[in-house]
């Protein structure tokens, strides 16, 4: 911990979504949060920090291009510069660019490659070495369900939510000696903006498939997300937890 007691936990994709909800959950132990974005306009993001400073928790916001090296090793170079240690890091920034393989261009492939994947890289790699010198830390990157079962129309998102469990795993055995936890979260189908904006026809073909009958809610992987981050996780790591209403088993 450092020197008040409050844990320090950096949150990529942090403005809206998924994200917004796990910065709200860790906002109920009153850790150091510190949100990253890379939206257009600050009007999520501010909204987002109005939402967990009237929970008066200690909050920050970053507009830094994750897939872009430098930007994110500035921004960690200024952190633990500050704080002197990062204790969480959640890998929740994500963009889709769906359409069949036989018309996806490179640009689409590359956008979501850079920014789903190569994030986690860059973001877990610029905290690492922090982590292994405080002997201690969480990290928990977002993959998704279509990371395991595939999904028409989205090859390079797959691909992408794949390529982070696989790295969710490698990263995990080689640094569990040190005291660090490295899990994923992979998803289902949760009602957030980037599921709105897909089609009634397509939404209700999801539903069909789901035993549960419905979509999941932000707060619901909000909850998994710090579980794995708590103690009462303590025993592990390497794992992906599916959270997904039975879509996949």
């Amino acid at each position: 911990m450092n020197e008040n007691g409050s844990r320090v936990v950096v949150i990529t994709g942090g403005s809206r979504g998924i994200g917004r909800c796990v910065a709200l959950k860790f906002a109920e132990e009153a850790a150091r949060i510190v949100l990253v974005h890379y939206d257009p306009d600050e009007s999520a993001a501010q909204e987002t920090l109005a939402l967990l400073k009237e929970k008066g928790v200690q909050v920050e916001a970053h507009k830094v291009d994750v897939s872009v090296r430098q930007e994110v090793e500035e921004l960690f170079g200024d952190i633990l510069e500050r704080y002197g240690r990062v204790d969480v890091l959640v890998n929740n920034a994500g963009i889709t660019r769906d359409t069949l393989l036989m018309r996806m261009g490179e640009k689409d492939w590359d956008a979501v490659l850079n920014v789903n994947l190569k994030s986690v890289f860059n973001c877990t790699q610029a905290v690492i070495r922090a982590m292994i010198k405080q002997r201690s830390g969480c990290i928990v990157s977002m993959s998704s369900v279509v990371g395991q079962i595939g999904n028409v129309g989205q090859a390079n998102y797959s691909a992408s939510k794949a390529g982070i469990m696989g790295f969710t795993k490698t990263v995990a055995r080689e640094v569990a000696a040190r005291g660090i936890r490295v899990n994923a979260v992979a998803p289902g189908f949760i009602d957030t903006e980037m599921t709105a904006a897909l089609p009634e026809k397509v939404r209700q073909k999801f539903l069909e498939q789901i035993p549960l009958g419905r979509m999941g809610r932000p707060e619901e992987v909000a909850e998994v997300v710090y579980w794995l981050c708590s103690d009462s996780a303590s025993y592990l790591t390497g794992q992906v937890i599916h959270v997904n209403g039975g879509l996949y088993m």
